[in-house]
């Protein structure tokens, strides 16, 4: 005859060990059990009569003859399963507690079907437990007119599984300064201060709103993202069951909808608009006390002035002015091409990466660079945004052309005698000329006012030169260039 137990089945354990332990002491196999729910469901059997079952203890772990033994593992792993929603699951936990008399070591073969299902429905209930602890949203409760008290929160959600008596310990951790009800279709949970209650009868969706709801529809739209949408992945992560419990949910569909406008949109204000942060570097930069205002006509005060550029666009997205440094009275100037990253950061010319490189092949020449003037021919760093990187990228001729201004008078102030082009931008702004810099390089040339140009490379291309044989020759020839510009400026 086939044995029928019927259970509440809304996740407490003690009430399927206790009719589980009475089994199997009486020896009773799990195919002769048809373990039912009290609300009618079918059970595993439906073609035969039942006997009903009463109530026995099944011990937790090690006990007396007349108790089972059971491992802790299984304990654990029961605690989980009798959560889940399925009706199957008292039927494979006893099948499982059925085998262990004899495979004590059953649960740690993870290729056995019944502990894989088991293994299954614990991963379901843990990932219940935490889109719950995630997606609860509490709403406030007025208190009603001339009554003092604490503030009263209440909450719906809808699990998969009966996890409110495992998940109420949690809330009740994090709210302890409240009074909060969690309604679900499988329970209910309260807190008022110094107990917790819960319940295992289904609750009825209550039609509360807050002032938070706007809120929270205004944060949502702020955080959208539509570069990074994946409307599946949003599915998965957030079923719809959830959405449809939360205020912003209403601007999901209108969202997804002008998603590829949006992205079509921000490409073509990123041509034109800094990064996010850049605005902050920018502000900071501003906020620099200015110094003292400098003599008319001297260096200084064409520092001053270049703070203020807006001559090309390249203003609009970098974060300042990287004007020239070194003694006004220098026999030898140096010009670059651009700031780096670093240089636009920090404000001063040659001190990121090709700087380090620049200033080693001047320490073995012998050189002290405070005793040069060193500037570029462009001021503000042209970049390209990647993430949250900037990608260095070589200014244009307009763009060239119009930081001349800067780049001259620098010159008629400091009055060089020798002035070294690193790189085919520096020689065009200095020249006009586009000349092959292999034609050019390593000799001096002369120009007007009695000064002499003197061309080498860039220190940055030797960073970009992927073969490090080669890397290593252009690096030694660059560093006899350097030697020869302080041969010539002795």
């Amino acid at each position: 005859m086939t044995e029928c137990c019927f259970l509440e089945g809304r996740g407490d354990l003690s009430e399927w060990r206790d009719a589980a332990r009475r089994f199997l002491i009486a020896g009773i196999e799990p195919q002769k059990i048809d373990w039912r729910l009290r609300d009618g469901e079918q059970g595993l059997f439906d073609d035969g009569g039942c006997s009903s079952s009463g109530a026995t203890v099944l011990p937790v772990v090690n006990g007396d003859a007349a108790q089972v033994c059971v491992p802790p593992a299984f304990l654990r792993l029961a605690e989980a399963v009798v959560c889940h929603a399925d009706p199957g699951r008292f039927a494979l936990l006893y099948r499982l507690l059925f085998r262990l008399r004899q495979e004590r070591h059953l649960l740690e073969v993870k290729s056995d079907a019944d502990v894989v299902a088991a293994h299954r429905m614990h991963k379901s209930v843990g990932r219940d437990y935490h889109k719950m602890t995630a997606f609860v949203r509490f709403k406030e409760m007025p208190l009603a007119a001339g009554v003092a008290g604490r503030r009263r929160f209440l909450a719906w959600f809808e699990p998969d599984h009966f996890i409110v008596n495992r998940v109420a310990p949690f809330f009740q951790r994090r709210f302890n300064d409240m009074d909060w009800i969690i309604a679900t279709p499988r329970g209910s949970a309260s807190w008022d201060g110094q107990t917790l209650r819960t319940s295992a009868e289904p609750a009825q969706k209550p039609d509360i709103t807050d002032e938070t709801d706007e809120l929270w529809r205004t944060y949502y739209a702020s955080i959208f993202n539509p570069a990074r949408l994946k409307v599946k992945m949003m599915m998965t992560e957030m079923p719809k069951k959830y959405w449809k419990n939360l205020p912003e949910a209403d601007l999901i569909p209108g969202l997804i909808a002008g998603a590829e406008a949006q992205v079509l949109d921000m490409g073509r204000r990123q041509a034109t608009e800094p990064l996010t942060f850049h605005h902050r570097l920018q502000e900071a930069a501003a906020r620099v006390p200015a110094a003292p205002a400098a003599q008319a006509g001297t260096i200084e005060a064409l520092r001053q002035e270049a703070r203020h550029c807006n001559r090309c666009d390249l203003h609009c997205r970098a974060t300042q002015t990287v004007f020239g440094e070194g003694p006004v009275d220098a026999q030898v100037m140096i010009v670059g091409e651009q700031p780096g990253d670093q240089e636009d950061l920090a404000g001063r010319p040659f001190v990121g990466p090709a700087g380090r490189v620049f200033d080693e092949a001047l320490s073995l020449a012998g050189m002290d660079r405070r005793r040069l003037y060193v500037t570029n021919a462009v001021k503000h760093f042209k970049y390209e945004p990647r993430g949250k990187r900037r990608i260095h990228q070589r200014p244009n001729m307009g763009e060239v052309q119009q930081c001349r201004w800067w780049l001259t008078r620098e010159i008629d102030l400091v009055q060089p005698k020798l002035i070294v082009a690193m790189g085919a931008t520096a020689l065009f702004s200095l020249t006009d000329r586009k000349d092959r810099l292999e034609d050019v390089r390593g000799r001096p040339i002369e120009m007007s006012k009695g000064q002499a140009l003197f061309v080498t490379v860039h220190p940055s291309y030797l960073l970009r030169i992927p073969d490090e044989g080669r890397r290593a020759a252009e690096l030694n020839r660059f560093r006899e260039d350097i030697a020869c510009i302080g041969r010539l400026s002795a």
